[in-house]
């Protein structure tokens, strides 16, 4: 009996070795922090390698945190890809711990056109939300490809093949969403968040941004009354029909905003820095960028 006790949790404990440290399998390992870069990096590798994605879907990327085995794997890691630009801010130590054990890391932000926030209480800071144009993702796929075809045991070959065919498909989901947004009057292409995410999409296609109920780049802050006070105005002087809340962000304090206004604002959730779970609206990241434009679409429009 003593015999079928210790071999069942020797079993056990292999088991949970192999799952913890990734041994049980000989495909290369690429963690990456963001959800949204998570199924980028799976687009372009296909079964080639093994792909580890630390946030959770409907997480916060600014505040969520990750588990001492994760933080092990991550150092363990052939790759990280990290989005950068002080997006991770509850995992910079980890990312740093990484990079300083040797793990070879990509980041995104380091590739792509950087813009600074628009908004002054964003003290020039970089916008790491890149991703809200196509365009600046083609540039990490571009990026990203012989890094990937780099990894031990990749077939390289096919690593083009799906990095080329995923750049067709940004192509499309940009001609796309041009043709959604010149349909809204230029008077009309004003945006209010939680926060300020959009900067890299206003760039692109045109839109102002009136401001965000939430100031600065991080969920972590908070307004006060006189912010509020502030935004409340700019939006009755743009005359702004709707107003949107973020996903992974409550959007309490944006429909007390609506409520504070003196006439109908609607208050229209969008997918902005996490994608869902595989039963959600917001999947995969052409999905979720999809969704976007029709309610942005939709809701701006006269």
């Amino acid at each position: 009996m003593r015999r079928v006790v210790a071999a069942a949790v020797a079993a056990a404990l292999l088991a949970l070795t192999g799952c913890a440290g990734g041994a049980a399998s000989d495909r290369p390992l690429v963690v990456v922090s963001t959800n949204i870069l998570g199924d980028v990096v799976s687009n372009l590798v296909g079964d080639d390698v093994e792909v580890v994605t630390l946030m959770r879907p409907g997480a916060d990327p600014h505040s969520f945190e990750i588990s001492a085995a994760e933080a092990a794997r991550m150092r363990s890691a052939d790759l990280l890809v990290a989005n950068g630009l002080g997006l991770e801010e509850g995992l910079q130590q980890h990312l740093d711990a990484a990079a300083d054990a040797g793990v070879d890391t990509f980041v995104a932000g380091d590739v792509v056109s950087v813009l600074p926030y628009t908004s002054t209480d964003a003290d020039g800071a970089d916008d790491p939300h890149f991703w809200t144009d196509p365009a600046q993702m083609t540039r990490v796929v571009e990026a990203l490809q012989p890094v990937l075809t780099g990894l031990d045991g990749v077939d390289s070959a096919a690593v083009a093949e799906r990095s080329a065919a995923y750049r067709d498909r940004l192509e499309t989901l940009d001609a796309e969403m041009t043709t959604a947004f010149a349909a809204i009057p230029s008077e009309r292409r004003a945006l209010v968040t939680n926060h300020h995410v959009f900067g890299y999409l206003a760039d692109r296609f045109d839109f102002r941004l009136i401001g965000a109920v939430i100031p600065g780049g991080t969920t972590l802050a908070a307004p006060s009354t006189s912010d509020l006070a502030d935004l409340v105005s700019a939006i009755d002087e743009a005359g702004v029909a709707t107003i949107f809340a973020e996903s992974s962000s409550p959007d309490r304090l944006v429909r007390a905003l609506a409520d504070e206004a003196d006439r109908r604002v609607e208050v229209t959730e969008l997918f902005t820095e996490s994608l869902t779970d595989a039963s959600g609206d917001a999947p995969d990241y052409l999905t979720m960028m999809r969704v976007n434009t029709e309610r942005i679409a939709t809701g701006l429009s006269p």
